[in-house]
């Protein structure tokens, strides 16, 4: 794959970020987002922290989710899909 392509890089660390001030302007600990989205805590913590979701293998890749799981979140969270998602490529 040529090293000047023309799709930028998804930005994981702004949606980390944006995902943790969605969460904490709902007061929501990782337990109650949990419970509302049906996504697993681990999985949360795991998404917003970008670490790996078992500690005990450090050089596991980061975890990045799948749609299903954003789509989940954001209905939580009472947000847009496209909204949570949109720190990707700002």
């Amino acid at each position: 794959m040529p090293t000047d392509s023309p799709i930028d890089a998804p930005n994981w660390d702004a949606l980390r970020l944006h995902l943790a001030a969605l969460r904490s302007e709902r007061n929501l600990s990782y337990t109650e987002l949990a419970s509302r989205s049906g996504v697993g805590r681990a999985t949360l913590v795991a998404l917003e922290s970008g670490k790996p979701r078992a500690a005990r293998n450090p050089d596991a890749p980061q975890s990045r989710g799948t749609l299903a799981t954003w789509y989940a979140v954001a209905q939580a969270l009472e947000v847009d899909l496209g909204d949570l998602l949109r720190p990707l490529s700002d």
